[in-house]
């Protein structure tokens, strides 16, 4: 009767955490940054659709292009986008 091998089969390695910040781009005069799911812990207001957007749910952060990020910024242009109500607002307006 054959041996069986004891060697434990190779594993893949685990996927590395997704990046918190996701990416970051231009759009027709908007700076424009992904927000992970893992990485949306506040709820927000869309302000596509007027509905809230929960902690944990991936969406997009907009903001003028020549403005800089500033998380302290009290003036600052930001908000926070479902990601299909954004792409339907830069359709529209685009």
């Amino acid at each position: 009767m054959a041996r069986r091998s004891r060697r434990h089969p190779v594993r893949p390695a685990p996927a590395p955490p997704p990046l918190r910040g996701g990416w970051v781009r231009e759009e027709g005069g908007w700076t424009v940054r992904s927000i992970s799911g893992t990485a949306a812990t506040k709820t927000y207001r869309c302000p596509g659709c007027h509905q809230e957007i929960p902690p944990r749910t991936p969406h997009v952060v907009a903001w003028p292009a020549d403005e800089v990020e500033d998380d302290d910024s009290a003036n600052s242009e930001r908000r926070h986008w479902h990601t299909g109500c954004w792409r339907r607002e830069r359709a529209r307006s685009g």
